[in-house]
């Protein structure tokens, strides 16, 4: 059987001793390269990193788009695994990944690997946090978008392969934790927003409130997952809320 060719991994990471070393755990003696940047964490998350990685970077915080793309440049290997420290690679996706790059023919350069996500010690197994997610990534030309939050990869002539196996994902360890995760999300992006010319109002960031349920919960059946769904569907509504609510305070702040 064809030998698949040589992996690098990343982490980026900031106080999450009580869950990267499940996902380091996934990682290591699979990956050829395996990497963690921690911009300043305040618990053991650097101690646990360097019992797997083979590197671990301690850096400031530029952003989620320029850490992810400083880690790229350390990835010494064309493919490259960005897995981030809630995440934990399956045993079956590892496989499917040995698997696919071992083919001779191979002509793809980004794999999305299924997204098993938990919210309150249960899966969700519909709607936006479903969704397959891209994971592994032939680097070449390959760089993540200069973005404070929601930093997507920009990969010329995208050639996807989707595998059967999932990633599980852990991302929220209490409802306080979901909202303060998406609450600073939303500010960022505001600003960010602000900064392009973008302007809001109170009444559009209404509006998305009950655009982005009804999304959520009605078009992509986040009612058949039950009251994790509906929970789901609300932790969305707010962030939409705010996302153009914190616009529409700079844009208030602006006009006086």
């Amino acid at each position: 059987m064809t030998q698949r060719p040589p992996i690098s991994c990343f982490v980026i990471a900031c106080n999450e001793a009580d869950r990267i070393e499940a996902c380091l755990q996934s990682l290591a003696g699979w990956v050829d390269q395996l990497i963690v940047l921690d911009s300043g964490s305040q618990d053991s998350t650097v101690e646990i990193a360097q019992r797997y990685a083979d590197h671990v970077y301690q850096t400031d915080w530029p952003g989620y788009g320029p850490q992810r793309n400083r880690a790229l440049g350390y990835c010494k290997h064309d493919w490259v695994l960005n897995i981030d420290a809630d995440e934990r690679l399956s045993q079956g996706a590892k496989d499917e990944i040995d698997a696919l790059l071992a083919k001779p023919d191979l002509d793809i350069n980004f794999v999305k690997i299924p997204w098993h996500t938990y919210l309150f010690g249960g899966l969700v197994k519909r709607g936006r946090y479903a969704s397959p997610q891209g994971k592994l990534f032939y680097k070449v030309d390959a760089q993540f978008k200069n973005s404070q939050v929601h930093e997507t990869l920009q990969l010329p002539n995208e050639k996807v392969a989707v595998l059967k196996s999932p990633v599980f994902h852990y991302s929220w360890r209490s409802y306080q934790h979901a909202q303060e995760k998406h609450l600073k999300y939303a500010a960022l992006l505001a600003e960010e927003k602000y900064a392009k010319g973008k302007r809001s109002s109170l009444s559009f960031a209404v509006l998305r409130f009950f655009t982005d349920f009804i999304q959520q919960y009605f078009f992509r059946a986040g009612f058949l997952d039950g009251k994790r769904g509906f929970f789901m569907a609300m932790i969305l509504a707010q962030y939409g809320f705010h996302k153009y609510a914190a616009l529409a305070a700079l844009t208030m702040a602006e006009k006086k």
